[in-house]
């Protein structure tokens, strides 16, 4: 399970991570120049990624492969006997991403476990949710992970067969955030649609062609913000499932915006947005 982790900069221990830790110096083993990880299990790279996940006790860790720089740069102190394999930069660029920001530090560990929807929805009416149809990429998602994360959403919810796997860019892109945020991935999306209705949330689904606004169509209680694919957008069934449809009041010179930072300006929109009347 998810469960919140503090990932803020500053009050670094005084002692040095790095003299906690065991491992051998040189050559490395696993994955050479696929980025892929040990079955079952994810990699995840870049120092937010690896550093928020962990501080997750969720998170069960296999290996931490690492330059002495990588762990210095860590807020905090490693067990003694944390798995660790010392290697320089290029070593560790062959078992992430082609090109992919390691900084030092490479990290496997089993994927998170499944969350049930019904499990995080809290009706908050302060802490939105964020439904995602169909937004593969997993740069996009793990942006929308990190401003879900910064405007303290409830979850992000995404169908299990057309949404990014867990994995190491997605994380990277996230900074920290795949450790924070509740991520449910269901079987079938408008099911799910239904279930945070019955829950108390208002759906409003982000359409370029809709008639109002979001700051018209948002509710003062809990809501969800519905997302579509870039280009296609939701799919019908989906539209169906909402319960309003608005748009962000962009210029005409510009035709849409990405879905990221789509769903920044939305989550921003509920969080300051006015408080219901009492």
């Amino acid at each position: 399970m998810n469960k919140r982790s503090d990932d803020r900069e500053g009050g670094r221990d005084s002692k040095r991570p790095g003299r906690a830790l065991r491992g051998r110096a040189g050559r490395m083993k696993n994955g050479r120049g696929s980025g892929r990880a040990s079955s079952g299990m994810v990699r995840l790279w870049g120092r937010h990624a690896v550093e928020s996940a962990l501080k997750n006790p969720a998170r069960s860790h296999r290996k931490l492969w690492a330059t002495r720089e990588g762990v210095d740069s860590l807020d905090g102190e490693l067990p003694s006997d944390f798995p660790v394999e010392w290697a320089q930069g290029a070593d560790l660029a062959r078992l992430v991403a082609r090109d992919a920001p390691h900084q030092g530090l490479v990290l496997e560990c089993a994927p998170l476990d499944d969350l049930f929807l019904a499990d995080v929805l809290d009706g908050n009416p302060d802490r939105p949710v964020i439904v995602l149809d169909q937004v593969t990429d997993p740069h996009n998602v793990g942006a929308i992970m990190r401003s879900a994360a910064a405007f303290d959403a409830c979850a992000i919810v995404t169908q299990d067969r057309h949404a990014p796997p867990e994995s190491g860019t997605l994380a990277k892109s996230a900074s920290g955030a795949l450790e924070i945020v509740p991520w449910v991935r269901v079987v079938n999306l408008a099911r799910a649609l239904e279930e945070i209705a019955e829950a108390g949330y208002w759906r409003i689904g982000l359409d370029g062609e809709a008639d109002a606004t979001l700051a018209q169509a948002l509710p003062a209680g809990p809501v969800a913000l519905v997302l579509g694919a870039e280009g296609e957008g939701m799919r019908h069934n989906i539209i169906q499932h909402c319960d309003a449809i608005a748009r962000l009041p962009i210029s005409a010179a510009m035709e849409s915006l990405n879905v990221s930072n789509a769903a920044a300006i939305a989550l921003y929109a509920a969080a300051t947005r006015e408080p219901a009347a009492e």
